[in-house]
This record gives C-alpha cells, sequence and structure tokens, in this order.
C-alpha cells in the first residue's frame, strides 16, 4: 500500500484512469463487432452508417491514448476495405 500522500494520490488516479480506459477501449471496441456482423450479415447500407461512428470512437480512444494512433489508422483502412469489398 501507498504510504505518502503524493502515492495515495497517484493509486487513486490510476484507478480512475484505468476505469475510464477500459470504458473508451470496450465502447469502441463492440461498435467494431457490430459493424463487423453487418458486414458478415451483407447489410450494406447498416454498414456504411455505422463507419462514421467507428472512426469517431477509434478517434477518439486514439486521442485519450488508450490505443496508439497508427494502431486506429490500421483499423479504419481494415474497416473501410472490408466495406468496399462486400459492396
Amino acid at each position: 500500500m501507498p504510504i505518502t500522500q503524493s502515492a495515495k494520490k497517484a493509486l487513486r488516479q490510476n484507478a480512475r484512469r484505468a476505469k475510464m480506459n477500459k470504458t473508451r477501449k470496450e465502447s469502441y471496441k463492440k461498435l467494431v463487432k457490430s459493424y463487423r456482423d453487418s458486414i458478415a450479415e451483407k447489410n450494406t447500407a447498416e454498414a456504411a452508417k455505422q463507419l462514421p461512428m467507428v472512426y469517431q470512437a477509434l478517434d477518439k480512444a486514439a486521442k485519450n491514448k488508450v490505443i496508439e494512433r497508427n494502431k486506429a489508422s490500421r483499423l479504419k483502412s481494415r474497416l473501410s476495405q472490408l466495406l468496399a469489398i462486400k459492396k
């Protein structure tokens, strides 16, 4: 357990940040999963509507350093390729 006041505060901050990071990560993963499900069901109209929301979630996760900027870029590229292939 932390002893000093600053170490106690750091522990509280780390717990709060970990919780927020987990929430952000789950949100973008849920959107990506629903997007992939739409593609798998050959529902390209629905997938095209979901793509901007997926982009936004990935950009927010990258902005808040939940994921790396390059990972967000790579995922966006691969997800848009899925839609282009299925059309």
